[in-house]
């Protein structure tokens, strides 16, 4: 299932924290509305909103409206667990993911989630079993792709290994604020074992509009003709496998703004100017 074609993809994160979208048909109006944008990845995780909360106020925005489920490519994630009362922890084991992709399909009110992937990885994994639960939701139809989330190579590689199904797309960090998978290894070994990278935090939570880097963006911004954080996207979709930004708004103009804008093509000057920027230095 690719998402190498999309510009963005539209992170679900903060849904709980507009009013307006508790009505699911003000919700399903918005959906509808990104979808005639051509834009239908919407990212999602079992904790956001808490509980399974936001996947719920998606899914019944589907329901009030289903012809939409059809058009929608939903990925969601698991693994991270806040119950109440307990500590924070990861939980790979088979029960909580098998669990897990059941309640996403419940909320969600899709037939089959287009992404699942592992949202931390689990120092207690048991590989071999965590993988079966994996291949099993593959083979039974309720899981078209599989993939993992702020893993490291070695940490993937061994899961891969179990799987009977390839893992195919890799949720990380990377900003012009965290370059840093770009000269450590992590982003060359997504090409070398074909994981599709999504890049969440794209605009580093709005930290890259300040300081060097901020002047940076703005100068190309107005020479382009588009925004500071359009161009932000637009570095980061200029690596090799055009990573696909998470965005967090909701803002309707602001995302047709982004769509449009982060499809820009940098020219490598460019590129390594607001590297330097953003790392306070130029490279060696």
């Amino acid at each position: 299932m690719s998402t190498d074609t999309t510009p963005l993809m539209l992170g679900m994160m903060r849904l709980h924290e507009t009013p307006g979208f508790h009505d699911p048909e003000r919700l399903a109006d918005w959906i509808e509305a990104r979808l005639d944008q051509g834009l239908d990845w919407f990212d999602h995780a079992d904790i956001y909103g808490g509980e399974g909360r936001n996947e719920h106020l998606f899914g019944e925005a589907l329901r009030q409206r289903p012809s939409l489920a059809q058009r929608v490519r939903v990925v969601t994630k698991a693994g991270i667990r806040m119950d109440r009362g307990e500590i924070k922890h990861y939980d790979s084991s088979p029960d909580w993911l098998a669990g897990a992709i059941d309640r996403a399909l419940t909320r969600l009110g899709v037939e089959r989630l287009d992404v699942f992937l592992i949202h931390r990885p689990d120092p207690l994994m048991e590989a071999d079993a965590t993988a079966k639960a994996l291949d099993d939701a593959v083979r039974a139809g309720k899981v078209a792709a599989l993939g993992i989330s702020n893993f490291l190579p070695e940490q993937w590689r061994r899961l891969q290994a179990a799987l009977s199904h390839p893992l195919t797309h890799h949720q990380l960090q990377l900003s012009l604020t965290r370059p840093a998978p770009l000269f450590d290894g992590h982003f060359d070994a997504l090409g070398q074992d074909a994981l599709q990278p999504m890049a969440w935090s794209p605009l580093g939570g709005g930290t890259l509009f300040g300081g060097a880097v901020g002047r940076a963006l703005e100068a190309l911004a107005t020479r382009h003709g588009v925004s500071p954080a359009g161009v932000a996207l637009a570095w980061l979709r200029r690596l090799p496998g055009a990573p696909v930004p998470v965005i967090g708004t909701l803002n309707p103009a602001r995302i047709e703004s982004l769509r449009d804008e982060a499809d820009l093509r940098l020219s490598r000057r460019d590129w390594y100017a607001l590297l330097e920027a953003s790392r306070g230095h130029e490279v060696a």
